[in-house]
């Protein structure tokens, strides 16, 4: 490694480097990655959106993930156009690495990681609900068994645990079109009106109960409906043809995704009762019951059944932070111990550690708060990762890209304008959250400025650009 190369912060490694760290490649073709995609956002459907409904009515949860929705869509979009330029398994941060720079990089990815991070803790409080519904178990050892049990699932090799995956989110996806066919017939507009009125608030009605102010607090919750999508191109370097294969699934989860939300969001209080779904911690289960009877068969089979909504969410996200962690760690961003594979070519720090972190997370039981704070974290990824298509749009238009983004740069400003707006959302909903993920961000940067920025890796992928543009700037 040359003097200059070290002064830029970059520590020599030994060839087997990247040996030791490699993931399998090929294990998910189009069809796997868009499973993955919806097994991401499946268990939104079945408990977290609904606390939106107690923030701002059924109005304002409604205009929340209409706004949501195209956010969501043009980030897709957008993602869909860089995964196929970069496909490595750093995902938004390599992304952003390309475009801002190394600390635009680590502030990304970090984002990201706070996100997938905590998701799963939330996820856990609320596949113990749906439990202690079921079987009367809840608590820390429903959700401890539930971290050995996925993790250890993984550690078996990615193209097993994803297929293992699309299985538990089919049988999820059975349940959500048995709930929209149970309560179609029973729809009634006055369901959706019924949580009371606060006449103090500017712009209150039936329809917006909590005002206008409602519409911005339920952009949290209206975000879970199809939060953690963008994590599909985090399998890059295991799919079949990355360039078509991550455009194609991601797209495609997407369309998925927003035809189960927005029946989902309609059906839910409007068969039942809008004010009965408000704080519910199993939604449809409860939509069920209020019209079919406590145990009837059909509100019975989707909570067994819907049960697989939870555990294919989490299954996947506990993936989505092992590859997160797996880059950045490999880059040096992060103690490189972590992104050490083994036989089957899986990173098995990166799997257990984040995973014991998220266990202690559940402990507190505080699912609508870890929505929150994954939601602080993907919002500030969201908005640098659409930065950064605008700005290699700028900056490369020679770049190479397999999918472009309809629309543009105009299609990746929306999404960004509208992750800045829902990342200010997070500080109405709860002071608190974002304080405990800014807390957590600060010690990352700190981490990051202090030791990290000064040992990364120029052979890992994300840093080769910059390492043959500084070789370039000697030889000339």
């Amino acid at each position: 490694m040359s003097d200059s190369n070290s002064a830029l912060g970059y520590d020599s490694v030994a060839q087997e480097y990247l040996q030791k760290r490699q993931l399998k490649q090929g294990a998910a073709g189009w069809i796997l990655l868009a499973g993955l995609g919806v097994s991401y956002v499946i268990s939104g459907d079945f408990a977290g959106w609904n606390f939106g409904l107690a923030q701002g009515g059924f109005g304002g949860m409604l205009i929340a993930t209409v706004i949501m929705g195209i956010m969501y869509t043009c980030m897709v979009l957008s993602l869909a156009e860089l995964s196929s330029s970069l496909p490595t398994a750093g995902g938004g941060y390599s992304y952003a690495r390309r475009a801002l720079g190394r600390t635009g990089g680590f502030l990304t990815g970090t984002a990201i990681l706070l996100e997938y991070a905590i998701a799963p803790a939330a996820i856990a409080v609320f596949i113990g609900g749906y439990c202690n519904e079921l079987f009367g178990w809840d608590g820390a050892s429903v959700y401890a068994a539930f971290y050995v049990i996925f993790i250890g699932i993984h550690l078996f090799g990615a193209g097993e645990a994803l297929k293992i995956m699309l299985v538990i989110t089919s049988i999820a996806a059975l349940a959500i079109i048995a709930f929209i066919l149970g309560m179609i017939p029973h729809f009634e507009v006055a369901n959706l009106m019924d949580i009371s009125v606060n006449t103090s608030a500017v712009g209150a009605s039936a329809f917006l109960p909590q005002g206008y102010i409602g519409i911005w607090a339920a952009i949290p919750f209206a975000m879970w409906l199809f939060l953690a999508v963008e994590g599909v191109p985090l399998a890059a370097e295991e799919a079949t043809d990355p360039a078509r294969d991550l455009p194609k699934g991601i797209i495609t989860a997407m369309v998925i995704l927003l035809v189960f939300g927005g029946l989902v969001l309609v059906l839910a209080p409007g068969g039942s009762s809008a004010e009965l779904m408000k704080d519910h911690a199993a939604p449809l289960v409860g939509a069920l019951q209020a019209v079919y009877g406590e145990n009837s068969m059909v509100a019975t089979f989707v909570n067994l059944v819907g049960l697989a909504g939870l555990i294919a969410s989490f299954f996947s996200i506990i993936y989505a932070y092992s590859r997160q962690v797996f880059a950045l760690s490999r880059a040096g961003y992060l103690p490189r111990f972590l992104s050490l594979t083994g036989k089957r070519k899986v990173p098995t720090l990166a799997l257990v550690i984040p995973g014991i972190l998220g266990f202690l997370l559940s402990l507190t039981g505080e699912g609508d708060l870890m929505i929150t704070m994954a939601v602080f974290g993907a919002t500030l990824s969201y908005a640098l990762m659409t930065l950064s298509h605008i700005i290699l749009r700028v900056k490369e238009p020679d770049l190479e890209r397999p999918y472009k983004t309809p629309g543009g740069v105009f299609t990746s400003g929306i999404a960004c304008v509208l992750a800045v707006i829902a990342f200010i959302s997070t500080f109405l909903v709860s002071r608190e959250a974002a304080m405990w993920s800014a807390v957590f961000y600060g010690i990352m940067v700190a981490y990051f400025f202090l030791y990290s920025r000064h040992h990364l890796v120029a052979q890992a992928p994300e840093e080769e650009f910059e390492a043959i543009a500084n070789a370039e700037k000697e030889l000339s």
